[in-house]
């Protein structure tokens, strides 16, 4: 029986290294392919293409699925035949990942090159909000289209030196941007921003700002000023919107998210007072903030948008969907209180 356990034993460690090197290679390919420009532009005549229009990505519905169409360079270049500068457009596309057979993945936005009915007559698709889309395809498409149309919004946005005031150039793969006048290279950059699920011991409290759908509540949220930890942003974040104090926070996971420009959510759980736990709203930040118990948590969980609303116009609670890190707070909440009841 021992020498069984250890046969399974060595073969689990020999497939798990195998994994690891697939990773490690695919993540060293990447490296080179944003450092090395030759070998970035010729990727890109092997590669698939992402398309977008004013940051809008290109989507394809397949009976109730939206599918996340890969073209390949000679299709792209075939659409960009009635563009007058095609090659100039294909060395707009950025760098977003590859396969695990190395096969590069860029990003393309059209916009200016072709009008968008144009592109989606010939593809049979539609340029979709994102933040739409972001909700409608596969969850594994999610975070791609996510990376990709943030690395589009900051070549958009960071086309000319702050210091000369000159034109910056932008390398094969999109992974920088440099000023020849002044020398200086730019990289792109995300916002931290805290989102925090506060609860009292057996409530949590979730929040609407104006602007939300009819009752969709969400954890509380916010930048981390400059030279702020984590733990310092979620507690003054709290304070700020709430009027609460933390007793005490942990970390929980990150997500990049492209609002308003491209933000690594910082996701934690905080803890206050069961007796100091009188919500003060500023309402220069919020709508509306609340306790939630767990019995309304769970059903809210299983409410959709278009069932939440009432016969008197009024809308029941909803929550963020699955692939919003606030999900995932609010199902360990309910984990977490449904194993101490």
């Amino acid at each position: 029986m021992a020498a069984v356990y250890q046969a399974l034993h060595r073969r689990a460690s020999s497939l798990l290294c195998r994994l690891h090197s697939t990773y490690v290679r695919k993540m060293r390919y990447l490296n080179k392919l944003k450092e090395d420009d030759s070998l970035c532009r010729q990727a890109q005549t092997s590669g698939t293409f992402y398309l977008f229009h004013n940051l809008s990505p290109f989507l394809q519905k397949a009976g109730k699925k939206y599918l996340v169409p890969q073209l390949s360079a000679a299709e792209v270049r075939r659409i960009l035949e009635k563009s007058p500068e095609a090659e100039q457009w294909m060395e707009k596309s950025v760098l977003v990942g590859c396969s695990d057979e190395h096969i590069p993945h860029f990003a393309l936005d059209l916009a200016g090159a072709l009008e968008k009915s144009v592109i989606e007559s010939e593809l049979q698709g539609s340029f979709t909000d994102l933040r739409k889309a972001l909700f409608v395809v596969d969850g594994k498409d999610s975070p791609l289209l996510a990376s990709a149309q943030s690395l589009l919004r900051w070549h958009d946005s960071h086309q000319y030196c702050s210091k000369t005031g000159q034109p910056t150039q932008k390398n094969p793969a999109g992974s920088k941007r440099v000023c020849q006048a002044s020398g200086i290279t730019y990289y792109p950059q995300v916002s931290p921003v805290v989102i925090t699920l506060v609860s009292d011991g057996s409530r949590c409290l979730l929040a609407r700002q104006p602007s939300f759908p009819p009752g969709m509540f969400t954890a509380l949220s916010g930048f981390c000023d400059v030279g702020e930890s984590v733990e310092e942003a979620v507690r003054r974040e709290v304070a700020e919107e709430v009027g609460l104090e933390v007793e005490s926070l942990r970390y929980s996971a990150s997500q990049h998210w492209p609002f308003p420009s491209g933000s690594l959510m910082l996701g934690c759980h905080a803890l206050v007072g069961a007796q100091q736990a009188e919500i003060s709203v500023d309402s220069l930040e919020l709508e509306e903030a609340r306790w939630f118990g767990l019995e309304e948590i769970v059903e809210g969980l299983k409410r959709e948008p278009r069932s939440s609303k009432q016969d008197d116009g009024s809308s029941l609670p909803w929550f963020p969907p699955k692939q919003a890190i606030a999900h995932q707070l609010i199902r360990e909440w309910v984990r977490q209180q449904s194993a101490q009841a």
